[in-house]
């Protein structure tokens, strides 16, 4: 039978996965190292394992002890997943920027997570940092993981990313592009292909508000560099003992909101959905295009999956909120703000008279008309009333299918409202739009005055 004695023998052996659209005008080949068929979805799961085994080794921590870790989330899901499998307790502590998402899946694991404020210096007694070496001092048998500073952090990817990318790419890549946060899968995975081909380009993606880049290049850690950023997993306010910043050939900033519009790209695009870091490194990719050649081979290494930001980058609301995209209104937003949803519509063989009672019932002017759920036409109340005037009340019972015009338009769902008077006229008084589960609604002009007056 083929199975593994837990999930921690899942980790690594990822598989590789070719970009196309987003890249558009890059002629290299970008592969995405994907991270995220970890049990973890993340790429910390590979340094967290390595991390307690090496400390389980030297004897830091004994049975039934507890691991005590600082993490933006990912790092701390891998180590929860091993104190599980191990037996131990596990207490996180993190800053206030990261996703709610992040810190329930902590909790469903059976971890206490202790949430610190983001905007302090790292010496300050409440940041992350301070508070998981405080609690690692009070409480026995426990071990403070120090994914910053503990270099079994990066010796994880020297021993097992570095050689996958190696051999998945046959000794061809010629570039690794990495979100920089800790340091560790850069400077370990950069290390062991370097050691292959010293020729091989490491690019490191960094964010604004962070110290990596202007270190890198001037040696100066300048202060007035930090400032606070809302990217996830990658940049820092220190400079951790994992980067090494003599493997690192060059680092890119990418802004908070190019990280997160990329992000939703690759989703909508490529339909793989990763998080916050993968939209920063794709995108730092696409500010260096120019130094691409066609025959380059580019791995692009995916931290953590997109399910860990769905109330962040894949919430519509909060990117607008930040101003990462159009803060005017879509169709879908008029329809919700939309006091009467019900849908009323016509087949062909309905009555002209049994048209105008449902108007006079429902005070509507318009009806679309339906057959087989497809819409084939429209009728109008000026239309209505103008048949009944020129003809015999007798005639009233003739189909709607004499009288009705074209169908209404059918308009995307999620359409800005200014491209609306596109569609409608005096002669086109209403669209009709599908929502997510394929049912239909009829915006008419009143409904869209209503809501934006």
């Amino acid at each position: 039978m083929d199975y593994r004695e837990n999930i921690l023998e899942t980790i690594g052996n990822t598989p590789m996965v070719k970009l196309h659209k987003v890249i558009d005008g890059i002629k290299a080949t970008v592969l995405l190292k994907m991270e995220t068929f970890n049990p973890g979805h993340s790429i910390k799961d590979r340094m967290a394992l390595k991390m307690l085994e090496d400390a389980e080794k030297r004897g830091d921590i004994k049975p039934g002890g507890t691991i005590i870790e600082c993490t933006s989330g990912n790092t701390g899901m891998g180590l929860a997943i091993a104190a599980c499998v191990k037996g131990y307790r596990s207490i996180f502590t993190t800053s206030d920027k990261q996703s709610k998402e992040k810190l329930d899946l902590l909790r469903a694991m059976g971890s206490e997570v202790i949430v610190c404020p983001t905007n302090v210096e790292p010496t300050d007694p409440r940041s992350y940092y301070s508070v998981a070496e405080r609690l690692s001092k009070s409480i026995p048998n426990s071990y403070w993981c120090n994914q910053y500073d503990n270099l079994s952090n990066r010796q994880a990817h020297y021993e097992s990313t570095g050689p996958e990318i190696w051999k998945q790419t046959e000794g061809k890549i010629t570039h690794l592009i990495v979100g920089v946060g800790t340091g560790g899968t850069i400077s370990g995975t950069g290390k062991y292909l370097k050691e292959q081909n010293p020729n091989v380009k490491i690019w490191g993606i960094d964010t604004y508000g962070s110290v990596f880049k202007k270190y890198h290049e001037t040696g100066d850690f300048d202060e007035k560099e930090i400032y606070p950023y809302i990217t996830e997993g990658i940049g820092e306010d220190i400079l951790p003992e994992n980067v090494d910043f003599s493997i690192i050939d060059h680092f890119e900033k990418v802004t908070d909101k190019d990280g997160a519009v990329m992000a939703r790209r690759i989703a909508r695009e490529e339909g793989i959905l990763l998080g916050y870091s993968a939209g920063s490194a794709v995108a730092g990719l696409l500010q260096l295009k120019d130094q691409l050649k066609p025959d380059d081979i580019v791995v692009v290494v995916i931290h953590d999956h997109g399910s860990r930001y769905v109330g962040k980058i894949y919430n519509d609301d909060w990117m607008r909120e930040r101003g990462f995209i159009e803060s005017q209104l879509r169709v879908a937003d008029i329809l919700s703000h939309k006091l009467d949803k019900k849908f009323i519509s016509l087949s062909p063989t309905h009555t002209v008279r049994e048209a105008f009672q449902l108007m006079k019932d429902h005070d509507i002017s318009q009806l679309p008309v339906f057959e087989k759920e497809v819409p084939v036409g429209a009728i109008t109340e000026s239309a209505v009333l103008t048949y009944l005037l020129e003809n015999p009340m007798s005639n009233s019972e003739k189909a709607v299918s004499e009288i009705m015009t074209e169908p209404f338009p059918v308009v995307d769902y999620h359409l800005p409202s200014t491209e609306l008077s596109k569609f409608l006229s005096r002669k086109v008084p209403a669209v009709l739009t599908k929502d997510q589960t394929g049912v239909f609604h009829i915006l008419t002009h009143y409904d869209i005055v209503q809501i934006l007056a």
